[in-house]
């Protein structure tokens, strides 16, 4: 173990290794991907049905869908947000 680094918290070691924002935006996209699928579950909305109210194909909800995916706009999250019956959110804190 590295005694450079004990103590320290995982952010302080992202941030040192200067990976700290990449970190933050994969997570938040994946905690966005899971909210639309939870949301589209409890409202019993196919992805079918969910590419018809979002206007767009189902390839593009299957991106959206993929925690992996980083081609998420603002644009296409404020849809999904609309189609859902919810408005977006963000702040800079």
């Amino acid at each position: 173990m590295n005694a450079k680094h004990l103590g320290s918290t995982l952010d302080d070691f992202l941030a040192e290794e200067g990976r700290l924002a990449e970190a933050e935006a994969v997570a938040t996209k994946r905690v966005l991907a899971f909210q639309i699928a939870s949301l589209m579950q409890e409202q019993q909305i196919t992805k079918a049905e969910m590419a018809r109210r979002m206007n767009t194909s189902r390839a593009a909800v299957n991106r959206l869908l993929d925690a992996h995916s980083e081609s998420a706009t603002l644009a296409t999250l404020e849809k999904a947000a609309a189609a859902l019956g919810r408005r977006l959110q963000i702040e800079l804190v």
